[in-house]
């Protein structure tokens, strides 16, 4: 298998029931535990109903799309050994790898969150991050600091 993922190495996921997009199924895939895909699927289309009911708007579909970009790094930072010493190389994340941060980002914090139930919990993260608050944008800005941060090592990328 080659180390980089190839357009054909990618499944293809197929839209959600409800709303005919790709975003909210790959949601569901991720939030979804032991093969439970129809509690995933309730869960996830109150928490983005609720989030758009408390953000006063029309179209649940349109809030999630922005707190989902909202969400999304543009940089990441990986490790590189060099000479001896280890350095923390920012790199451009691409399209599909961003989606996939944060998705992940995204039900890590609703999992982290405590008290309520987990459609509500994923509800208010989802609302966070609609507002740019919460800890799964935190995340995103933790990752951005960091690339900034080691910004002077970015010519080991290229070598």
């Amino acid at each position: 298998m080659p180390r980089k993922v190839t357009k054909s190495l990618q499944r293809q996921v197929s839209p959600d029931r409800r709303y005919q997009n790709i975003l909210i199924q790959r949601l569901i895939n991720k939030s979804m535990l032991d093969g439970k895909k129809q509690l995933a699927e309730k869960t996830v289309y109150f928490a983005i109903e609720n989030a758009a009911k408390k953000l006063k708007s029309e179209d649940p579909v349109a809030v999630f799309e922005q707190a989902l970009r909202n969400v999304s790094p543009s940089f990441e930072v990986k490790s590189r050994r060099v000479g001896g010493a280890n350095y923390q190389i920012p790199f451009p994340i691409a399209g599909h790898r961003q989606l996939h941060f944060a998705f992940t980002w995204l039900v890590a914090a609703a999992r982290a969150r405590s008290g309520m139930p987990y459609q509500e919990r994923l509800s208010l993260e989802i609302i966070d991050a609609y507002n740019q608050t919460g800890s799964a944008f935190k995340k995103k800005e933790d990752t951005h600091r960091m690339a900034e941060a080691n910004r002077a090592f970015a010519h080991f990328a290229r070598s």
